[in-house]
């Protein structure tokens, strides 16, 4: 579960399912620009689509970064830092990390998820039900818990090796 080759591989579909958002997202608004601009019949559905896929790319994109460990941080006193203490602190860190994903990612966002589905509301005009668009915060906030739990075992197993 928490093996290097299985990290990989959901990086691996992580990067393609982005790759297709946003290479989507860009067809979507040249068409939504050539719509409007060129033949003066703006389409109706492009903007809402746009905005959709943006919660998405920016969701599965903020999971993918975690996942690299490659997000923003204040890096100044673990790059002072070496040995036990380092670990420590980057351990530290990924809980941290973990405590935001399960209460605001997890526990929000499949709240809002099961409001949105309880109200039954639904997207002005795709008519997509909200809920299948805010689901992808708690799917999101799995992924960097999955994340952070796999780092903090490499940290444990490469240290253990030393």
């Amino acid at each position: 579960m928490f093996s290097i080759e299985f990290k990989e591989n959901l990086d691996k579909i992580i990067g393609w399912l982005l790759i297709f958002l946003m290479g989507s997202m860009v067809l979507n608004v040249t068409w939504q620009v050539l719509s409007r601009y060129i033949f003066q019949n703006p389409s109706s559905f492009t903007d809402e689509l746009s905005r959709y896929m943006l919660i998405w790319l920016g969701m599965l994109g903020a999971a993918y970064v975690a996942g690299q460990n490659q997000h923003l941080a204040i890096d100044i006193v673990l790059r002072k830092l070496e040995g036990k203490a380092k670990m420590k602190l980057q351990i530290l860190i990924n809980v941290l990390i973990m405590v935001f994903a399960i209460a605001a990612m997890i526990l929000g966002g499949s709240n809002l998820v099961y409001i949105t589905y309880l109200l039954g509301q639904k997207s002005a005009t795709l008519q997509i039900p909200l809920a299948y668009i805010y689901s992808i915060i708690p799917a999101s906030g799995l992924l960097v818990l999955y994340y952070q739990v796999a780092g903090i075992f490499h940290l444990i197993k490469t240290k253990t090796q030393d």
